[in-house]
């Protein structure tokens, strides 16, 4: 059970209920994350801005994705576990590349390295190193993937700790995690 009320959409303020609208749309439900970040609009625009905002940028859908599934399970996050495997499935990821990708890993070498930085993101609190930095332009990303491989990371760290902090209730197919295996 949450640890906090997940809004019902069609017994809240007009703010909340006109952004659970778009979402809704987006994903022909309303996801209990959202539901549970409406207890505060200012919140739940800002999350769903990020989404938005990310989803047309320069990172392909599928790398963040991957992104997410090795974010979710360093954090534990079952929530996100689950819904980033699914997303990422849509956006064209095999079950096994999302797999390794749960683990931080990939096949592709480019791939691999963004998933690295990711992880050394989470795991150092953002203190990365300037041979960090150079691995991640090696493996071919100029600055402005980079910062965006960045905004990935804190965008899951915000969901992470909204679906782990408030014990949300997970709405999508389980996924394990490897962090806890």
């Amino acid at each position: 059970m949450s640890r906090i009320s997940l809004i019902d959409s069609s017994n809240t303020t007009a703010d909340r209920q006109a952004l659970l609208t778009q979402i809704h749309g987006a994903f022909g439900a309303t996801p209990n994350m959202f539901k549970a970040v409406a207890n505060s609009p200012a919140a739940l625009k800002s999350m769903w801005g990020a989404f938005g905002a990310l989803g047309g940028g320069v990172i392909a859908p599928k790398l963040g994705e991957q992104i997410a599934v090795a974010v979710a399970d360093r954090n534990a996050c079952e929530y996100c576990l689950a819904a980033h495997t699914a997303l990422g499935r849509k956006a064209g990821a095999s079950a096994e590349e999302m797999s390794a990708a749960q683990a931080g890993s990939a096949a592709d070498p480019k791939t691999a390295a963004a998933l690295r930085f990711a992880l050394q993101l989470v795991e150092a609190r953002g203190q990365v190193s300037d041979a960090d930095v150079q691995a991640i332009r090696a493996a071919g990303f100029n600055d402005e993937k980079i910062v965006e491989i960045l905004a990935h990371v804190a965008l899951n760290l915000f969901t992470n700790y909204v679906n782990v902090a408030f014990a949300v209730p997970v709405d999508f197919p389980g996924v394990k995690l490897r962090r806890n295996a």
